[in-house]
């Protein structure tokens, strides 16, 4: 699936405005069900040691937490890089730590691999 600057984009302000709205719903309707999501902050927010969720029941378990912990979350978009079927996004995340996901998506056009980095 080619992914155009203007759809990435599109994508990334439909992304961080579901986010940015605390709105669990519809940050959940961009993600495959069976997305397999890599992040830090798994760990972090004592979901597992691995920092790695595969499925969106578990990931919707994840981000409801950090919801919870992080209840002024507010995210900051900076750029949106386009590749071959995947989008990076780099922003402003919680803590004000700088934030890259790698976020590719499936046939249906639904997120099913995230990479998520963030600076110390």
């Amino acid at each position: 699936m080619e992914i155009t600057t203007i759809a990435a984009r599109s994508f990334a302000e439909e992304w961080i405005g579901a986010w940015n709205s605390h709105d669990l719903a519809s940050v959940m309707q961009h993600y495959a069900a069976d997305i397999e999501f890599y992040s830090p902050f798994i760990k972090r927010l004592g979901m597992n040691d691995e920092g790695f969720i595969h499925g969106r029941d578990v990931l919707e378990t994840y981000f409801a937490k950090a919801l919870a912990v992080y209840p002024d979350l507010h995210f900051e978009m900076h750029e949106t890089l386009t590749g071959a079927n995947s989008v990076v996004l780099y922003y402003t995340s919680v803590n004000n730590k700088k934030a890259a996901e790698l976020m590719q998506f499936d046939a249906f056009g639904k997120i099913n691999l995230v990479k998520a980095h963030y600076n110390d």
